[in-house]
């Protein structure tokens, strides 16, 4: 536990047998929950985790039989944290990208109230960014502005960051069933959040690689990031402002008699 919070880490996996341990091993003590969700690999994944949560009383396996995408994955193992009664559920991927020693960074805000959902941010600084290729940091560059728009969070930064925190209350406060659940996952949780009122913040760190192939294809996820954020601006304008305009109960002054 953490500050008397039981901490859960959702590890989304497809095709990661070269990091998926050394994932697994370096997780802080204070967490609770480890919830690996192979996303239906077709490398040796599956057998990795297997083994190790016969040892690893904290692992907890989740395979999925038809490969969903990576939000598909986070929110397989959000639901498992919240039957398991998880107060933190954290997302790390499976891939060896976010440090495990700056986990706090993100449990933190939760824990205290600052805030009720946390993400990471590579783009705060040259130095946090140096490891990034330069494609990928414009990348990240214009999703930022553009996810800005469309989520109503004008002061975020590298929305496709994936390492995140968020409060059970928060969770179970959204339609899970409805946030995109490819590579855009990320940044339409945000406007989902936005729309129930959730306070996020980010959180300053490096970039890090370690010889990963990303699975993008980045035509592909432009076209689809592009719709989801026009969709998802729209959705949020009409369900944030028009729809609870019409829908507001009306006050009807009576004079007493």
């Amino acid at each position: 536990m953490y500050l008397n919070k039981r901490i859960g880490v959702v590890v989304p996996a497809y095709n990661e047998e070269r990091f998926i341990l050394s994932v697994i091993s370096t997780m802080p003590e204070f967490v609770d929950k480890i919830y690996v969700v192979n996303d239906a690999s077709t490398d040796k994944t599956g057998e990795i985790i297997s083994r190790e949560a016969i040892a690893n009383t904290r692992l907890t396996v989740i395979k999925r039989t038809i490969r969903g995408g990576v939000g598909a994955a986070v929110i397989t193992g959000h639901r498992k944290a919240l039957q398991d009664n998880i107060d933190v559920s954290v997302v790390m991927a499976g891939d060896g990208q976010m440090d495990p020693t700056i986990l706090k960074n993100f449990i933190e805000p939760i824990v205290d109230g600052t805030a009720d959902y946390a993400k990471g941010n590579r783009l705060s600084s040259r130095n946090n960014r140096k490891e990034m290729p330069v494609g990928r940091s414009f990348g990240n560059f214009l999703l930022t502005n553009l996810s800005r728009i469309s989520s109503g969070y004008y002061r975020i930064s590298d929305p496709q960051n994936g390492y995140t925190a968020i409060s059970a209350k928060t969770l179970k406060k959204l339609d899970l069933d409805g946030i995109e659940q490819g590579f855009a996952f990320e940044n339409d949780m945000l406007i989902k959040l936005n729309c129930i009122g959730v306070k996020v913040v980010d959180i300053s760190h490096p970039a890090r690689y370690r010889g990963q192939q990303s699975k993008i294809r980045y035509l592909k996820f432009v076209l689809r990031t592009s719709w989801i954020l026009t969709k998802g601006f729209i959705w949020r304008i009409w369900t944030k402002y028009v729809k609870r305009t019409f829908t507001k109960p009306m006050v009807v002054n009576q004079t007493e008699k």
